[in-house]
């Protein structure tokens, strides 16, 4: 078989790449044939140390400079990323099956948003305070953590790339990278851009691996902080690991987000706004609102419109500007998705649409049909569990209370939307909604100047926008005496 995106080494350390071949291989395959196009290796052991010992003996000289100078090199990364955005989005559709169309307005330039964004506000962010005290005073200042593990899903790769090492850079810390094995192209292509752009040695490595490479990481005495976007099983382990030796935790995990559509909605953006957060990256998305609610006096009207506009989505060569619809991320991936909907079959969920395999694409691909169930109750497993397909499940209501109730009813935190004219209602309702982010009329944007991030089981921690930097930081506090001390003995 052709490879065609292999890399030039399996690791980015230290400002090169690097290859051990000890590692077991690791094979990138192309989701729409199944073709290999790249073999890496995994990190043993010692490319394990030897990147944390890079990172480690970087991350301080870079800490000592100015912010404005660590934010003028991440603006020159931003510059390159979009100068290459055609060749960075070309490499992310081989990565993950996604369409080019969607790759090249939301992947490498949301990474680029990220480094000109934390660029451009390192100084202004960073700040402390001063506190007076009378005679004395005391005064904050944000320090770095040191040296950050960044454990990638296979989803939005060169994005979560950068979204990690955007705000970590800014900080002053220096990381170290292990995307998802699904997807391992897309960061080093983002390291080596970033040493180009004038990033010092050392402080922006990626290495490869499996699940036997997460704990080396994680358990790392010289790691400050872990911040991981994956699975809410694969976050409670890492995030306990971490607890072991009390360090700094971002966690970014799964959902089962309700999507309220309310009777006096504008029914084709309620209809386009469930389309997005459950067909975008072929419902590959952690944030997707799986749960549409629709209140009962619309119900016929919403699932006749989503049917049509389903039914016209384009499917095929995810190279091809034209599709719309790309393969699932692995043949793994692609059977869970097809057992959740036999699932729904079987518990008497009502398919409108989908259900099954394009006609019209490669046997070897992994896609899946756009599917929409109704009748759905909150009691059926594909109301209550993680799906990660393009799988949307309508649910009827009939009022507020009770959607709001239904909308609760679940261990995930991490998103919520809102379809209504009455914004005196959306406001009052996505206030109720336990989630960490939430849309009014919208849903799944996500620009770098807003937090993001969910609650309860969904994770803690929050990814982009001022925020991210005090996730990156911590404060110290100094109190300086002005005068002399008084002690009673």
């Amino acid at each position: 078989m052709t490879l065609r995106a292999q890399p030039k080494a399996s690791h980015f350390i230290d400002g090169e790449f690097v290859e051990d071949e000890a590692g077991s291989v690791i094979e990138s395959i192309y989701p729409a044939t199944g073709e290999v196009i790249a073999r890496l290796h995994a990190a043993t052991p010692a490319i394990v140390e030897k990147a944390i010992a890079s990172a480690k003996r970087a991350q301080p000289e870079w800490a000592a400079m100015s912010p404005t100078a660590r934010g003028r090199i991440l603006k020159r990364a931003a510059d390159l990323i979009r100068e290459r955005n055609r060749e960075l989005s070309e490499l992310e559709t081989l990565d993950t099956g996604k369409p080019i169309q969607e790759t090249i307005i939301a992947d490498p330039t949301s990474g680029a948003d990220s480094f000109e964004f934390f660029g451009g506000i390192a100084a202004a962010g960073l700040n402390g305070s001063y506190i007076p005290l009378g005679g004395d005073f005391a005064y904050t200042k944000r320090v770095p953590l040191g040296v950050c593990v960044g454990i990638g899903a296979w989803n939005y790769p060169q994005q979560i790339a950068c979204w990690k090492g955007a705000p970590a850079l800014a900080a002053g810390n220096a990381m170290v990278f292990k995307p998802s094995e699904n997807t391992p192209l897309g960061a080093l292509a983002i390291a080596e851009i970033l040493h180009e752009a004038g990033l010092p040695k050392g402080l922006y490595n990626v290495i490869q691996g499996d699940r036997e490479t997460g704990p080396l990481l994680v358990n790392h005495p010289d790691v400050a902080k872990v911040s991981l976007t994956g699975s809410v099983p694969t976050g409670r382990k890492v995030a306990a690991a971490a607890a072991g030796s009390l360090k700094h935790v971002t966690m970014e995990l799964g959902g089962k987000s309700p999507l309220i559509v309310f009777e006096d909605a504008d029914i084709d953006s309620a209809v386009g706004g469930a389309m997005l957060g459950n067909f975008y990256s072929t419902g590959q998305v952690c944030s997707n609102g799986t749960r549409v609610f629709v209140q009962r006096k619309i119900k016929a009207e919403f699932l006749k419109r989503l049917k049509a506009r389903t039914e016209a989505i384009a499917i095929g060569d995810p190279m091809d500007e034209a599709t719309q619809l790309g393969p699932m991320v692995s043949w793994a991936q692609r059977d869970k998705v097809l057992s959740y909907i036999a699932k729904g079959k079987a518990e008497g969920a009502t398919l409108v649409t989908g259900g099954g395999i394009p006609n019209n694409v490669s046997g070897e691909g992994y896609y899946v049909q756009p599917t929409v169930f109704a009748d759905v109750t909150d009691e059926m497993t594909i109301a209550r569990e993680e799906i990660f397909g393009p799988v949307m499940c309508v649910l009827d209501f009939d009022d507020e209370a009770e959607v709001i109730a239904r909308g609760n009813a679940t261990e995930f935190g991490l998103s919520a939307g809102v379809f209504t004219s009455d914004l005196t209602r959306g406001h009052r309702v996505v206030d109720q909604l336990e989630a960490g982010t939430l849309w009014i009329n919208t849903y799944n944007l996500c620009p770098v100047e807003i937090p993001f991030g969910g609650s309860k089981q969904s994770g803690f921690g929050r990814e982009n926008s001022l925020a991210a930097l005090e996730h990156y930081s911590e404060l110290k506090t100094v109190y300086v005496g002005m005068g002399p001390v008084q002690a009673p003995y």
